[in-house]
């Protein structure tokens, strides 16, 4: 498992930090919902709101990401790419 910390000051800069480094490595995110975590999956993928995943579909994903998404911190924790 990779754990990585984004804590990039100013509104949403961690978060878009988080996501910046998803797209780098090829890993799809799910929309963003409050404080409810985001599911993350490596290659090209439609992610719902974490509300809307079952259990299944959670069990499915590669990682995910958490935290505060306007101040920051934000953590993503993710399976490393086999």
């Amino acid at each position: 498992m990779i754990s990585i910390t984004f804590s990039q000051p100013g509104d949403f800069e961690a978060y878009s930090a988080a996501e910046s480094w998803c797209k780098e490595h090829g890993v799809s995110h799910g929309s963003m919902q409050g404080g409810d975590p985001i599911g993350l999956k490596y290659g090209h993928y439609s992610i719902a709101k974490w509300r809307n995943l079952s259990g299944e579909d959670r069990v499915l994903l590669d990682g995910t990401m958490t935290g505060n998404k306007l101040h920051g911190p934000v953590r993503i924790d993710i399976k490393e790419k086999a």
